[in-house]
C-alpha cells in the first residue's frame, strides 16, 4: 500500500513540476531567447540575461505559479479533510459557508478598515486582512458544525443549509459594503469576489508557505484516522483514535488555510469539492490515498487554471474564480446525481 502510494505521489509530482514550468513561460510575454536558455541563463547567474526576462521570471510568474501550488493545495486538503469529518461529499470550505464567511469579514476590513485599525495594536495592522479573514473562516466553521451536529452526529440538511444561509448573508452585507465604498475599495471588493492569482509577490508566498505548509504537514497522516471516523466516532474512539482531537485540528487548519487564501486570493470556489470528488472515483473513500494525493491533485487542478485564465484572451485574463466555478458547477451537479440514484 505504501509502495504504490509513494508511485502515484512521484508521479504526480513530476507532472507538477513539468506543469509548473510550462506555466512560468506561457503567457503573452514571450522570452527573448526561449525557455530553455533562459532557464539555463537564470541558473547559471548569467549576467547577460534580458533584464525584462529576469523581472517576468523572478518577480511576476515564479511567484504566482508558487501561490497557485500552496493555494490549490491548502484547498483540497481543508476540503478533504471536512468531507472526511462531516462523512459527506458535499462539505467543502465554499459549500458549507467557511469561504463566505472570511470573505466578508475581508470585505468589512477593505471597507471599514480605518475604524478596525483604530481599535487594534499597530503591530497587526500589515497582516490584518489576514487575520480578519481567518477569524471569519474560523467563526463560520465553528457555528457551521455546532449547528449541524448533535449528538456527535452530523446532519446533512442542517449543514448545507446553515452554508446556504451564511453564503446569503455574506453577499447580501457584501452587496451593502459595495454600496457604501469607494471607487478603490469597490475595485478591492470586485477582487475578493472574482478572484484573482494576479497579486502574488513574494511576502505573500513566504507567508502563505508557512501557513499553508504547516497546515498540510499536520493534516496529511491523518487518512487512516478518517477511514475509522467513517465508520462512526465511538467505533473510532474504540479503536484508540482521538476523534475529539483530530476535528478539533481540522476545524482550526481549515480555517487557517481558507482564511490566508481568502486573505491573498479573494473567492476561489470548488476546489476542495472537485479533487476529492475525482479521487473517490478512483480510490473510492480510502483517505489514506485521497487525503496526500489530494494535496497534490489541488495544486495541478489550480495552477492548470491560473495558466488558461491567463492565456485564453490575451492580453486580459479571465477571473480565476469565475474558471473554477465553471469547472466545479458540473461535478457538484454529478455529485448530487449520483446521491439521487442511491436512494
Amino acid at each position: 500500500m505504501q509502495k504504490k502510494l509513494s508511485f502515484y505521489l512521484i508521479s504526480l509530482l513530476l507532472f507538477l513540476i513539468v506543469l509548473a514550468v510550462a506555466s512560468i513561460f506561457i503567457g503573452v510575454y514571450q522570452f527573448e531567447e526561449g525557455s530553455l536558455k533562459t532557464i539555463s541563463k537564470i541558473l547559471s547567474g548569467n549576467e547577460d540575461i534580458n533584464p525584462s526576462d529576469y523581472y517576468v521570471f523572478f518577480d511576476v510568474r515564479l511567484p504566482r505559479v508558487l501561490m497557485a501550488i500552496l493555494i490549490g493545495s491548502g484547498l483540497a486538503v481543508s476540503g478533504t479533510c471536512l468531507q472526511g469529518m462531516f462523512k459527506n461529499p458535499l462539505a467543502s470550505p465554499d459549500l458549507i459557508g467557511i469561504t463566505a464567511g472570511s470573505v466578508l469579514f475581508a470585505a468589512i476590513t477593505i471597507v471599514l478598515g480605518s475604524y478596525v485599525k483604530a481599535v487594534v495594536p499597530e503591530i497587526i495592522h500589515f497582516s490584518l486582512l489576514s487575520i480578519m479573514s481567518f477569524i471569519g473562516a474560523m467563526i463560520t466553521m465553528s457555528f457551521v458544525y455546532k449547528i449541524s451536529s448533535t449528538n456527535a452526529k452530523t446532519n446533512v440538511g442542517v449543514l448545507l443549509l446553515a452554508g446556504v444561509a451564511i453564503t446569503a448573508l455574506s453577499g447580501a452585507t457584501t452587496g451593502l459594503l459595495t454600496y457604501l465604498s469607494d471607487d478603490e475599495e469597490l475595485r478591492n471588493l470586485t477582487f475578493w469576489t472574482l478572484g484573482s492569482l494576479a497579486g502574488a509577490t513574494w511576502t505573500k508566498v513566504g507567508i502563505l508557505t508557512a501557513v499553508i505548509i504547516t497546515s498540510v504537514v499536520l493534516l496529511i497522516n491523518k487518512g487512516k484516522s478518517l477511514n475509522a471516523m467513517m465508520l462512526g466516532e465511538r467505533d473510532a474512539s474504540h479503536l484508540g483514535i482521538p476523534v475529539e482531537n483530530i476535528k478539533r485540528r481540522i476545524v482550526l487548519l481549515s480555517a487557517l488555510m481558507v482564511g490566508a487564501s481568502v486573505a491573498f486570493t479573494g473567492t476561489i470556489g470548488f476546489v476542495g469539492l472537485i479533487v476529492p470528488y475525482i479521487l473517490r472515483l478512483v480510490f473510492k473513500s480510502n483517505y489514506y490515498y485521497i487525503l496526500p494525493l489530494s494535496a497534490v491533485c489541488g495544486s495541478i487542478l489550480l495552477l492548470g487554471a491560473d495558466t488558461i485564465s491567463r492565456t485564453i484572451v490575451p492580453p486580459s485574463e479571465i477571473p480565476i474564480g469565475i474558471l473554477t466555478s465553471i469547472m466545479g458547477a458540473p461535478v457538484f451537479i454529478a455529485i448530487l446525481i449520483r446521491f439521487k440514484k442511491s436512494i
